[in-house]
């Protein structure tokens, strides 16, 4: 039998069994009536979750190709962005505005801290040509551990009349996001995050600005055209061939999501967050965000002195069975993290820092072992 894992990485994520079994049924027509309802249902799901009352495309993607879809879909060769960039993510959307022939203009906040607001106001009121097109944001920086404030952000892009596009792969459902309160015009999030499904959708929501901005835009296209999107998605189909099961993996994820409320659903990632980082620093451990803005989705952790951070994973993998993550870019060897979204439960988290207490000791840290377990009990319950 295959050893069981405990999957605490910030995507893909554990799947619950129903939703693995809604992608278990019969193949069917992707341009029948079954496929339609299915579609529909999702797109109206989607709209709840975005919070917006513009269009939401599901794509056969990653999370990147999302990206990609909003950047070639709402600019043209030779635009200036403002891409900011709290972190690998934030700098992978600005890399995928330049590929395509953008003017990148960056603005880097230092990593395990959030965008400042007013340095983007700043910035903004200093273009009095409106020169700027559009804005570049990662809400959630997976690679940090760090949440942006875009009910802050929005208001202050919009005031400036450039495009909002806003990175929210691992943010959407584990943290609030009012797209159209907040004045965000192109949102992007990915099945494999905190939507509980498999890897393999993207999900795109376009305002009533970007939607205007995408019949001015003159990046090539073709595969990720939300113009040709749209004009299937009144017929109740993609233009392309779907990933099918997933799609109706992504069904009952959404009636899960109805049942337990979205509002509850924040409050339990928000939980499981403060919980996480309650048990890190009871072991001695250093966390790399600052409170203020960090994750609640994920919490990343300086490698403690003296310890092997691929040594202190591969052990946790192979005599534990938690899969922890590493650092990416320049924190590649200085941090690991711990994912907490989607589809994690209490028992999980008390486990997983139970575990790392463990292993650290038997790596020869001086560490009482139980000291990250009791501390996010104790967080649990108050």
């Amino acid at each position: 039998m295959d050893e069981k894992q405990l999957l605490m990485i910030p995507g893909p994520t554990m799947v619950p069994q129903s939703i693995l079994l809604a992608g278990a049924g019969p193949m069917i027509n992707h341009r029948g009536p079954e496929f339609k309802a299915a579609l529909d249902e999702c797109t109206a799901g989607l709209k709840r979750v975005f919070q917006t009352s513009g269009d939401v495309y599901i794509l056969t993607s990653s999370g990147t190709g999302g990206l990609e879809a909003a950047v070639v879909n709402m600019l043209s060769p030779g635009d200036l962005v403002l891409s900011i960039s709290i972190g690998v993510f934030g700098d992978r959307f600005a890399t995928i505005a330049e590929t395509y022939g953008a003017k990148v203009e960056k603005l880097d906040f230092p990593m395990g801290s959030a965008a400042d607001p007013e340095k983007i106001r700043k910035r903004l009121a200093e273009d009095a040509k409106k020169q700027i097109k559009a804005v570049f944001i990662t809400q959630n920086e997976t690679s940090t551990g760090v949440m942006n404030d875009l009910s802050k952000i929005g208001p202050i892009v919009g005031e400036h009349g450039a495009l909002l596009l806003v990175d929210g792969i691992s943010s959407l459902v584990a943290m609030d996001c009012q797209m159209d309160k907040w004045r965000l015009d192109v949102v992007v999030a990915g099945s494999q995050k905190a939507f509980m499904i498999p890897p393999g959708l993207s999900f795109v929501a376009v305002g009533e600005r970007a939607a205007a901005a995408m019949k001015q835009a003159k990046m090539p296209r073709f595969y990720f055209d939300l113009a040709q999107a749209q004009r299937y998605l009144v017929q109740g189909q993609t233009p392309w061939t779907p990933a099918v099961p997933q799609v109706f993996q992504l069904r009952e994820g959404l009636r899960l999501l109805e049942k337990e409320g979205l509002r509850n659903c924040f409050a339990r990632h928000a939980r499981f967050a403060r919980a996480t980082r309650e048990g890190v620093k009871a072991l001695g451990l250093t966390l790399l965000a600052e409170e203020s803005c960090a994750s609640n989705a994920v919490t990343s952790v300086r490698n403690p002195e003296g310890i092997d951070g691929a040594a202190f994973r591969k052990q946790m993998r192979e005599k534990y069975g938690v899969v922890l993550a590493g650092g990416q870019g320049v924190l590649k060897d200085a941090i690991f993290r711990i994912g907490h979204l989607g589809y994690v439960g209490e028992a999980d988290i008390i486990a997983t820092l139970a575990l790392i207490g463990l292993c650290l000791k038997e790596l020869g840290l001086k560490v009482d072992p139980a000291a990250g377990a009791s501390a996010a009990i104790r967080a649990l319950g108050s």
